[in-house]
């Protein structure tokens, strides 16, 4: 796969600049396709989910307090949302481990993914640490239409997204 840009110093982790890897994703332009795996190492793209309005939250590793607290608050958060709004969380963790971290944190709303094969969607949304190979901590929120209707690359990669915010663009999308 070709890497079409690197965005030097574009967020920090744990006060270091680093890099990440892809196309930056504008609101308004339409979501690339990605190919991620699940829990049972089957394929996962965008095109599965096509016609529902998708919240994708991408973290480094659900292992780490953080990328914790950023998944179980989308899942607490998700009782505000219709069952027509599709919840995945992206890391490289790997899919036994994805599933081990889910049934320990009682997640049921969202679906953990992982990047670890191909790092498509990394580089498709041009979140992916070169530095680490990790996903950068991320939200997109993208349209029943396919188009992205809200990004956020939070600059710390050690800090949380504004879940406010997030929840309000799928509530204006509804």
């Amino acid at each position: 796969m070709t890497i079409t840009r690197e965005k030097q110093g574009a967020v920090t982790f744990k006060g270091n600049p680093v890099t990440l890897l892809g196309d930056d994703i504008l609101v308004g332009s339409q979501a690339p396709e990605f190919r991620v795996v699940d829990t049972a190492f089957t394929p996962v793209t965008l095109n599965d989910s096509a016609g529902k309005i998708r919240l994708i939250s991408t973290v480094p590793s659900l292992d780490t307090g953080p990328c914790d607290l950023t998944t179980r608050t989308f899942n607490q958060r998700a009782s505000e949302l219709p069952e027509k709004v599709e919840i995945y969380t992206i890391s490289m963790d790997l899919p036994p481990a994805q599933k081990r971290w889910c049934g320990n944190a009682g997640i049921e709303r969202i679906r953990t993914l992982s990047d670890y094969q191909d790092r498509s969607f990394g580089l498709s949304y041009g979140v992916l640490i070169k530095e680490l190979k990790l996903l950068a901590r991320a939200v997109f929120v993208i349209d029943a239409d396919g188009k992205v209707a809200y990004r956020e690359i939070v600059p710390e990669v050690a800090e949380q997204p504004n879940f406010d915010a997030v929840l309000e663009a799928v509530k204006k999308l509804l």
